[in-house]
């Protein structure tokens, strides 16, 4: 199913979410060419979980659910990424960069800083649906979207709470 990606540098920290499919327990950072599009070798794995897992409960957190002790570990672990202040030559604009642009804590850093600034981290959030928790960034004009797929998990809740309440009659 297609869902659209976030804006600028958040397309990176939804990509990461979204190596977890959940439905299926596909990781695609378990293979080669998944670790290679975010410049990973099998030794960085097990920290890029724990940042994807980092992501997504501050992801949820943005739709209203989540834990704090489980939000709190995403800032733990980006602290350990120093970003650094650039200034474009040609115009003088400011921007955050990755200390080490290697690095895919410190590029998921900077992702988070520029989103923070223009409003857009709030955005990206995970579907409501513990089944699926698919990260997607909410387009609605009030910012309250649940799901990433009306279609899909939108309508699957909804036809569950419709199924709740005839039984409940």
């Amino acid at each position: 199913m297609a869902r659209p990606s976030a804006p600028g540098p958040l397309v990176l920290v939804q990509d990461l979410v979204n190596t977890l499919d959940l439905e299926t327990g596909a990781d695609t950072l378990a293979t080669e060419e998944g670790r290679a599009a975010f410049g990973l070798r099998e030794a960085d794995v097990a920290a890029a979980r724990a940042l994807r897992e980092a992501l997504r409960a501050a992801c949820l957190a943005h739709a209203g659910h989540g834990a704090p002790a489980e939000v709190a570990a995403l800032g733990t672990l980006l602290a350990q990424a120093p970003l650094v202040t650039t200034v474009d030559p040609a115009d003088g604009s400011a921007r955050l960069a990755p200390a080490d642009p290697d690095s895919l804590t410190a590029r998921v850093a900077a992702a988070v800083a520029r989103g923070s600034l223009d409003g857009s981290w709030q955005r990206l959030k995970v579907c409501e649906d513990e089944t699926c928790r698919w990260a997607y960034y909410d387009r609605s004009p009030a910012g309250r979207g649940r799901w990433c797929s009306m279609e899909v998990c939108g309508a699957r809740a909804k036809m569950r709470a419709y199924r709740a309440r005839r039984a409940g009659e």
